[in-house]
């Protein structure tokens, strides 16, 4: 790469925010707006409606009776997990076009397991929580997109037990997390958002660091390569909590998230 320039520049290339979730975003920051007006917009996208009442009707959600109206879903789940669920069917082109589809199932994994950790400890919302997971790597998005190629490098480099934030270094001049910081303000994501995309591998460095130690917990506990002593002591005292058993809620994670995937993938 030339310079971080080139890079800034490279944003270019990556495709707008999908429009159903601007909307989406905006009606939920309306306090005026309603959940009849979040369930039009939904309407208006075929696919997306069949989508969205498919997963209200899924073993995710534990509903006792078959919904078969948009009205009636996202008065039954609540605003904030109907956003969850546009976000995470309007985003998937975008994650598997231009990432691939191991960063869309990771991107999902963390989803639900920050959901889950978040709601089990109390330490912030959990549909919020839920958000964070999904987009943490984002900036995996425009890296891939400047350089595939180079990108298939830095996996294969990672996968042999490299540091990821350095080898991207090496080969981009940057990170995925800076990137990521830069995507999210140009697409005017929270500030919530935005600090656990670049801090969520250095959760100390963050305003926020409660948020960002969930994320880079979750994030490595879903890897096939999850070492539990690799996880650091300075950056888990913030969640205080103790992972006696992270495999139990590594499965437990994993097996909620599969729900998800199944469902999204058809």
């Amino acid at each position: 790469m030339d310079n971080m320039n080139d890079l800034i520049n490279s944003l270019k290339e990556v495709p707008a925010m999908p429009n159903v979730i601007m909307h989406a975003l905006n009606v939920m920051k309306d306090p005026e707006s309603s959940m009849k007006e979040l369930a039009r917009i939904v309407s208006f996208d075929q696919s997306l409606s069949t989508k969205v009442l498919t997963l209200v009707n899924s073993a995710y959600y534990g509903l006792p009776q078959q919904i078969t109206s948009i009205n009636r879903a996202i008065s039954l789940i609540g605003m904030s997990k109907a956003k969850n669920i546009i976000l995470t069917v309007a985003m998937r082109p975008m994650l598997v076009n231009h990432g691939d589809k191991e960063l869309w199932k990771h991107s999902i994994m963390t989803a639900v397991g920050c959901e889950h950790v978040a709601r089990n400890l109390k330490i912030m919302d959990a549909d919020e929580a839920f958000v964070m997971g999904f987009l943490h790597d984002l900036g995996k998005i425009v890296l891939n997109i400047k350089n595939p190629q180079l990108y298939d490098r830095v996996k294969e480099t990672v996968a042999s037990g490299s540091n990821i934030l350095e080898v991207e270094q090496v080969y981009y001049g940057t990170n995925h997390c800076q990137m990521g910081s830069l995507l999210a303000k140009r697409w005017q994501l929270p500030l919530l958002i935005n600090n656990v995309i670049k801090y969520h591998h250095s959760p100390n460095l963050s305003s926020i660091p409660v948020a960002c130690s969930l994320v880079y917990l979750v994030d490595s506990l879903v890897k096939d390569e999850f070492d539990p002593s690799a996880l650091d002591p300075n950056i888990m005292k913030n969640l205080k909590m103790q992972l006696d058993q992270p495999q139990i809620l590594k499965e437990s994670i994993l097996a909620k998230a599969d729900v998800l995937l199944r469902e999204l993938s058809t």
